[in-house]
């Protein structure tokens, strides 16, 4: 039988530090054990083979003062934070080496240090660390690196290749990517081989999350849903979009999120709502305004996605509450009948179905909202979303086969009503199961009645 996990009820005032307990200085990650990455690794060794080899680039040190976090596909194969680090994957002797820049003054960067290569063998499993100025390519036939830009902090792949694209047609610029970059000069250095994208199957091993993932991104889920209970409550007439901004980056960073996923979404009124990815937060809330908060963490590399609506004066309207509910009807339909082994298109004609009594019980008020209804439900809305996991856009497709364990994406209905330019949604995050499916962001109320009640309660905001 298929399972679906909910956690409902109210969560009391300043829950904080929950998920972490007291926050301790670190210096080394340690949500993953060595083995994890070198498990990772030898997948790497079987699809390269025996005559090649593997080389990945790590993140440039993102310069001034800005918080140096390491690239994705670097972190998820060593756990390294060191900035212009490379990783050498020899296919011929199945080996790692890691290669480092001498140490520099930036506390980061010397955590695994050249000074010490026996203590950074030992944190991460690799075989050799060695300086970046021995790193060699050797003679091999062919020659696997990633061709995909690589995801730093609140950064996904397409927004990357757009902005790539971008800068290649600008005349006062036009230059290539660090990824591009280093094809080209493995292809010059190294004309004998072939050079190969290992994009896809990175990918692939990416798009199938481990159980210790699965709880990074189960405590991003939380504390993401932590954040908007507490917007939620801090939101009244005359606050602004910014400073419900700031209640849920003070949950993030208060439990150990040291940085954002993306850049929070805290629109306010219907001009501002219907702009999907608004970025000002600078609006004052109104009463008789909806709000829509769409905001996550990053949390140990990996992140969330949410999205919840509420009304700034605690009361949804006759039109919202109207429209709230079909939307979160569907997403209940949906929810409940996702279960590995089936199709997302399987399970929107099964909740398609499940919707037909619910339109017979409410009915419309106006014939915009039920052509808009009726899209939602026949197109999906946006309903199977984005793969989400180290970021929120992840990489990854899970859309074309029958569901697996292990597999995360937002499920993330939404709604148009291009008359009135009103745009309208909710979202969580969700993890398929060996029988169902987990909703990671549960923690944050979903029914419009706990939603009004939460309103009417006092935050952080007013607490200051």
């Amino acid at each position: 039988m298929k399972q679906f996990k909910r956690i409902t009820g109210q969560l009391t005032v300043f829950v904080y530090l929950l998920l972490t307990g007291n926050v301790t200085a670190q210096e080394y990650q340690t949500h993953f054990p060595p083995d994890e990455f070198s498990h990772r690794r030898d997948k790497v060794f079987d699809f390269i083979g025996e005559d090649a080899i593997a080389i990945i680039q790590g993140a440039p040190d993102p310069g001034g003062f800005v918080y140096p976090r390491q690239s994705n596909t670097f972190y998820y194969l060593s756990g390294v934070e060191n900035t212009y680090s490379y990783l050498l994957l020899d296919g011929r002797t199945r080996t790692t080496t890691l290669y480092l820049v001498p140490n520099r003054t930036r506390g980061w960067d010397n955590v695994l240090s050249l000074e010490n290569t026996k203590h950074a063998k030992m944190l991460t499993g690799i075989d050799e660390v060695r300086p970046v100025s021995e790193l060699n390519i050797p003679r091999v036939a062919e020659i696997f690196t990633p061709f995909s830009p690589a995801e730093g902090q609140g950064q996904s792949r397409g927004e990357l290749l757009s902005r790539n694209r971008t800068l290649a047609n600008d005349v006062w610029d036009g230059r290539p990517s660090r990824e591009q970059n280093l094809v080209a000069l493995l292809k010059t250095r190294n004309p004998r081989a072939q050079i190969s994208d290992m994009t896809p199957f990175l990918d692939d091993m990416r798009s199938i999350k481990s159980h210790r993932e699965i709880e990074l991104l189960r405590k991003a889920g939380d504390l993401a849903a932590m954040a908007i209970i507490e917007a939620i409550k801090s939101s009244e007439d005359g606050v602004y979009e910014y400073q419900l901004d700031a209640a849920a980056r003070y949950v993030y960073q208060v439990n150990g999120a040291r940085l954002e996923g993306y850049r929070s979404i805290t629109a306010a009124g219907v001009k501002n709502i219907s702009d999907g990815h608004y970025y000002y937060n600078s609006q004052k809330l109104k009463d008789g305004d909806l709000v829509l908060m769409d905001y996550a963490p990053d949390y140990g590399y990996y992140t969330s996605d949410i999205g919840r609506m509420w009304p700034v004066n605690g009361k949804f309207n006759d039109w919202q509450r109207e429209i709230c509910t079909y939307i979160l009807e569907y997403h209940k339909a949906i929810l409940s009948r996702i279960r590995p082994g089936v199709t997302a298109e399987k399970i929107m004609e099964e909740a398609a179905e499940a919707m037909k009594p619910v339109i017979e019980k409410y009915g419309f008020s106006k014939p915009e909202y039920k052509a808009a209804v009726m899209k939602m439900i026949e197109t999906g809305g946006g309903v199977f979303s984005h793969t989400v996991g180290m970021a929120v856009h992840d990489v990854g497709r899970y859309r074309s086969k029958p569901l697996k364990a292990g597999q995360v994406f937002a499920v993330d209905p939404q709604l148009w009503v291009p008359e009135e330019n009103l745009y309208m949604r909710v979202e969580d995050t969700v993890v398929i199961t060996e029988n169902g499916v987990e909703v990671l962001t549960a923690k944050a109320p979903i029914e419009l009645n706990e939603i009004e009640k939460l309103v009417k309660r006092k935050g952080i905001v007013q607490d200051n």
